[in-house]
């Protein structure tokens, strides 16, 4: 049997470094205003899901009295059906992209804003919507 040299090697070598064991690579500080603005506008896209989901259910509860010559009530469901999955699965890849970003240490406001910002614009394209569907 084949005596093997000790773990982790003595004396220098051009192989290791002087220290041993090695010292981490630090990591980049966070920003604690990147962490502030991200944590609000996931927040605020969250509530304003919250709110406009709340607003639809409404908006179809008393859809009773659409006169039916100018009024879609299978429009208006899908309308609002439709803008509240596509702001869903919008704010969830949102959410998961801005903490996968703030774990790595990275900028992730701009993604958190952009998240609430593509939500709100969903929801008010789905607003229009339900509107041309009730024929208002």
């Amino acid at each position: 049997m084949t005596s093997q040299p000790p773990w982790p090697p003595e004396g220098p070598s051009p192989q290791w470094s002087q220290s041993w064991p090695p010292h981490p690579v630090p990591q980049p500080q966070r920003s604690s205003a990147d962490i502030a603005v991200s944590i609000v506008a996931l927040v605020v896209t969250a509530l304003m899901g919250a709110g406009a989901a709340l607003m639809g259910l409404f908006l179809l509860a008393f859809l009773d009295h659409c006169p039916p010559a100018t009024c879609s009530i299978d429009g208006a469901v899908t309308a609002v059906g439709t803008a509240l999955l596509i702001a869903l699965g919008m704010g969830v890849a949102g959410l998961v992209a801005t903490v996968v970003l703030l774990v790595r240490r990275k900028r992730a406001w701009p993604f958190a804003v952009a998240t609430l910002a593509l939500c709100a614009l969903t929801l008010v394209l789905g607003m229009v919507a339900y509107v041309a569907a009730v024929g208002g």
